[in-house]
């Protein structure tokens, strides 16, 4: 476990405290970690699971199919 010293603002103090009462964790670096591992998932790329890494390589050896123009594109696909 690392140990940190922080400068907080008194609102971001009040979040903690409203985090750590909510969730009824022990201290604020229970509270500290749980938004920041709550809100981390949106800075971090998610492992990709073995089932979609076999469907993208399943489609990655499918067919391709060449359209060209925009036009004939839409002859194909009858989009206008």
């Amino acid at each position: 476990m690392v140990q940190a010293m922080i400068n907080i603002s008194k609102n971001a103090n009040q979040i903690l405290n409203i985090v750590k009462a909510r969730f009824d964790l022990k201290d604020k670096s229970e509270a500290i970690e749980k938004v920041v591992l709550g809100f981390g998932g949106e800075f971090l790329e998610p492992e990709l699971r073995p089932e979609f890494i076999k469907k993208m390589n399943k489609v990655r050896k499918g067919k391709v199919v060449k359209i060209g123009t925009l036009e004939n594109f839409r002859k194909r696909y009858g989009s206008s």
